[in-house]
C-alpha cells in the first residue's frame, strides 16, 4: 500500500526559482493530475502554472485566465488552467462544466482552488503560496512526490 507523501516545503527567493519549481511540478505529475494553487494575489500561482506548462512542452504563453474561467492548452499533454479567483461559488463552476476537467486526462491547474474545495477529488495535489516580509515565497507542496 503507498502512502501518501509528506508535506515539502519550498523557498524560492526570486520568480526563477518558483517558475522551475513548476517546471518540476509539471514533470512529476502524472496524467489525470488536479494541481491546487492557494496563495494570495502576486504569491506566484501563475508563475507556477507556466513552469508545468513548459515541462508539458507548451509553447504559447500562460496567462491567468481571469475572465474566460479556463484555458486549454496542447503540449506532450493536454493543461487546463483555471483562474477561479471571479467565480462566484460551486454551482457556477459546475453550470460551466467545471467538474469535467477535474477527472480528465492531462493536467488540470486550479488558482483559487479554495473556491470548489468540496468537489476537489481525493487525489489532488495541493500546494499554498506565502509571501515573506522579504519577498520571497514558502511554497508547501502535498500530494506529489519531487
Amino acid at each position: 500500500m503507498s502512502s501518501m507523501p509528506e508535506a515539502r516545503v519550498f523557498h524560492c527567493i526570486s520568480v526563477d526559482d518558483t517558475f522551475a519549481l513548476g517546471i518540476k511540478i509539471g514533470e512529476a505529475s502524472p496524467s489525470g493530475s488536479v494541481i491546487s494553487l492557494q496563495g494570495p494575489l502576486g504569491s506566484g500561482k501563475t508563475v507556477l502554472a507556466k513552469g508545468i506548462a513548459v515541462a508539458l512542452n507548451i509553447d504559447e504563453p500562460i496567462v491567468s485566465p481571469t475572465f474566460t474561467l479556463v484555458q486549454e492548452y496542447c503540449g506532450t499533454r493536454r493543461l487546463h488552467h483555471m483562474d477561479l479567483y471571479r467565480l462566484e461559488g460551486q454551482e457556477e463552476f459546475e453550470s460551466i462544466g467545471g467538474e469535467e476537467l477535474l477527472y480528465g486526462d492531462g493536467i488540470t491547474v486550479i488558482e483559487w482552488s479554495e473556491k470548489i474545495e468540496a468537489l476537489l477529488p481525493p487525489h489532488t495535489i495541493n500546494i499554498s503560496i506565502s509571501i515573506n516580509d522579504d519577498q520571497s515565497r514558502t511554497i508547501t507542496l502535498r500530494g506529489l512526490r519531487l
